[in-house]
């Protein structure tokens, strides 16, 4: 793969999953299983695609408060999860903020495996008492939303072919666990993913909704803030993603005005142009809350 081939693909590691529906549009079920397009680097792969459809199953029968079963990774996907550390510890340790480097030490992941969810799950239950929950493919943004205010993050298991280590079209268990449980991993960030989900409880139109589905992209997902005088990420898609991290150096900084945030449009395929910028954890944090308590 060539060096402008890489940083194509890089430009696609972003959550497909905030990208908002149409409220009135029938609400799937959680556990829609998502159809590999073409372009997928996994499409052609018939064993890739038999594992992921066995992970799937695995979502499938699981039922909320069983042990979650374990996913049947391979030696190939371990050394995913090994390349996709080796150039992310050095780049969470310059541009994460203190809050999800507390919440990693905390989780203590392995960097020679992929960890299974029921592990992570017992941690983060332990600290926040959010819940991992396994899914089989991606789900509307309404379903996932609606999920967090009950303490519920809905989770893929699978990891992202092994040809293309550093990209993924999709959520896997990397963004999945390096980003949202790591800061589920956090009381107060937990806190947050709990109000967005009560306030999309009590939205009903769509523009309300694509308004929410913005100012979590623009946090939860995408959300930066100054500490000791340095802007680090607290935001999950650049947290999980090596070339976001170095990527939000060029980004425009533009002050966290939550009601900004919420009319500002976004390209889900692209490094993102435009992160906000909160003075500090404690603003966003009491900032944020606010806003979703009086949404």
């Amino acid at each position: 793969m060539t060096t402008h081939e890489t940083k194509q693909l890089l430009s696609d590691h972003v959550d497909m999953r905030m990208v908002a529906v149409d409220t009135d549009e029938p609400t799937a079920d959680r556990n829609t299983i998502v159809q590999l397009n073409p372009d997928h680097p996994g499409f052609r792969d018939q064993e890739y695609r038999k594992r992921r459809n066995q992970i799937a199953q695995l979502a499938l029968a699981y039922q909320p408060g069983q042990t979650i079963p374990e996913a049947p990774y391979t030696p190939d996907e371990h050394r995913v999860w090994q390349t996709i550390w080796t150039a992310l510890a050095p780049a969470q340790q310059q541009h994460a903020c203190a809050e999800y480097q507390s919440a990693l030490t905390r989780l203590s992941f392995a960097s020679d495996r992929i960890p299974q969810l029921r592990e992570v799950n017992e941690k983060v239950m332990a600290i926040s008492g959010f819940r991992l929950e396994p899914v089989a493919g991606l789900v509307q943004p309404r379903v996932f939303l609606e999920n967090l205010a009950d303490g519920v993050f809905l989770c893929t298991q699978y990891i992202r072919h092994h040809s293309t280590p550093l990209y993924t079209p999709e959520p896997d268990v990397v963004h999945e666990i390096v980003g949202h449980g790591v800061t589920l991993a956090s009381p107060r960030l937990a806190e947050i993913n709990r109000l967005f989900g009560k306030a999309v409880r009590h939205t009903r139109s769509a523009d309300a909704l694509e308004k929410l589905s913005r100012l979590y992209w623009f946090t939860i997902e995408f959300g930066v803030l100054r500490e000791d005088g340095a802007v680090k990420a607290y935001g999950t898609g650049l947290l999980s993603s090596a070339g976001e991290l170095e990527e939000m150096r060029d980004a425009e900084l533009r002050p966290l005005d939550l009601e900004a945030a919420t009319n500002q449009d976004y390209d889900p395929t692209h490094f993102q142009p435009v992160l906000f910028c909160a003075d500090s954890f404690d603003a966003m944090y009491e900032g944020l809350k606010t806003y979703l308590v009086n949404w």
